[in-house]
């Protein structure tokens, strides 16, 4: 092996797998391997197609999902949210044209698409994974390269299986140390965010590297991943190793045989060979990192739950900004985050709507009670993790405190599905994204983990999980 070969970091190995060609306005043009679409975006570029006369180049490849626009509550069908109804049709009805295996209402296997494409093994490490939602990234967590793409570039993708790409810069975020107790993934994300601010990965691909990021439970991996998008960054993944390929194995879209062992041997070497050299570096000490929550109107305005809001002393262009988020949000610098009353809480979304997340909202619930006159939502991922859930008894557990318990979907993530709060209603949730009217116009939106967003629940107020896992012992 040449030293310059010897010096790629995992971007440069899977991208330089899937290069196709350099095209004249000096993008290039990187293979797809897997695409899910989803039902708010795919009816477009399928219609566009048509007037193109073309045809979708490889439909088994290509995967349908029912998430964003699909009512949650019990019993749902396509016109129980009369809005999205029509999104869905022209989802089933090209779909159905193109010969693409589709997740509908009733399958299932329905889900979130980024929840989805994991527990059903639809995306491997190593391979590229383009859908035309944000928070593709979110497959990195298997060491996959998950890439968001539009309208336009789907239409691309779906013709001729490839996606047209300006070559980004590489990132290492280096993540140390150990997680106590009731800190997540989660709070990890809004602890970088905090620190490097929102911008810091525009132009970059960001592998997450160092003992706090190997030693992540893959469905923590998914949560870390799923953030990156809130940089800035396209893409975001953790190198794939013993703990991916034992959660991907059996899965039933995973190779098998001698097929799966080929494949192994291809996927242990896509890390970061030792000297390889990154465009920009960042270290991030997650000693003593307590859980986190956002105050303000992007991810980067986050304290941990023992904090006060920050002081105004800065510079004018920050105050400014500082001062539009206290105004929006009826806050007050110097005042505690903990004990501000709420009126919602919502756990689900492709950030935090696994199995593990329900797991630990639930025990921190049972046996208690939402406090009056909070609504409490779970939406979980995919009708799997609903599945599961209820084989556990997970639902019993929510429904009992008070909670709703939804059939999966994105929900009050973005709304789409008309799951939003009401005006200046304070929400605690599990979601990635905290800009002003995301959950619903006015609606002042708290970024936190599921324990988190559970223990503020049972009080009523902005509270910290670990006072009630002090009790449940």
């Amino acid at each position: 092996m040449s030293k310059t070969q010897s010096r790629k970091t995992m971007f440069d190995k899977i991208w330089d797998a899937h290069y196709v060609a350099t095209r004249l306005d000096g993008r290039e043009l990187i293979y797809v391997d897997r695409h899910v679409l989803h039902d708010l975006h795919a009816p477009h570029a399928f219609e566009k197609l048509e007037q193109a006369s073309r045809n979708v180049r490889r439909p088994d490849l290509t995967f349908s999902m029912q998430d964003h626009t699909v009512a949650t509550k019990p019993g749902r069908d396509e016109n129980t949210n009369p809005d999205g109804a029509q999104f869905q049709r022209a989802m089933r009805e090209g779909s159905n044209r193109h010969k693409i295996r589709l997740f509908d209402l009733t399958d299932p296997e329905q889900g979130i698409s980024h929840v989805v494409a994991p527990e059903l093994g639809l995306v491997l490490p190593g391979a590229t994974h383009a859908v035309p939602d944000s928070h593709a990234c979110t497959v990195g967590g298997l060491g996959a390269l998950g890439i968001g793409c539009g309208t336009s570039e789907l239409e691309h993708i779906l013709a001729t299986q490839t996606i047209a790409l300006k070559r980004p810069k590489r990132m290492r975020i280096n993540l140390e140390g150990v997680l106590a107790p009731g800190v997540t993934a989660k709070d990890v994300s809004l602890k970088i965010m905090a620190q490097i601010g929102v911008s810091a990965g525009r132009g970059y691909a960001i592998e997450y590297a160092g003992a706090l990021a190997r030693a992540l439970p893959v469905e923590a991996r998914l949560t870390l991943c799923n953030m990156t998008i809130e940089m800035g960054a396209r893409s975001g993944f953790i190198a794939p190793d013993d703990a991916v390929f034992h959660y991907l194995a059996e899965r039933p879209y995973m190779p098998r045989g001698k097929k799966w062992e080929a494949a192994l041997a291809q996927w242990r070497m896509l890390a970061s060979d030792e000297d390889a050299i990154f465009d920009k570096e960042f270290d991030i000490d997650c000693r003593g990192l307590e859980p986190q929550i956002t105050w303000g109107t992007d991810q980067s305005q986050t304290i941990g739950l023992s904090g006060a809001l920050p002081a105004l002393d800065t510079d004018a262009d920050t105050r400014l900004k500082l001062e539009r988020a206290y105004a929006y949000m009826g806050l007050a610098p110097g005042k505690p985050i903990l004990g501000t009353p709420i009126e919602r809480v919502f756990i689900g979304s492709c950030t935090n709507a696994r199995m593990s997340d329900l797991r630990a909202a639930a025990a921190l619930v049972k046996g208690r009670s939402v406090f009056a006159g909070v609504t409490a939502m779970v939406v979980p991922g995919s009708t799997s993790v609903k599945r599961q859930a209820e084989a556990e008894g997970l639902d019993r557990v929510f429904l009992d405190a008070g909670f709703f318990w939804g059939e999966s979907g994105c929900s009050m993530c973005a709304g789409g599905n008309g799951d939003r709060g009401r005006p200046q209603e304070r929400v605690v949730s599990t979601t990635n994204r905290n800009f002003e009217g995301r959950q619903g116009k006015g609606v002042r939106t708290h970024l936190a983990s599921p324990e988190t967003a559970a223990a503020s629940a049972i009080a009523g107020h902005i509270a910290d999980p670990r006072a009630l896992m002090a009790e449940t012992k």
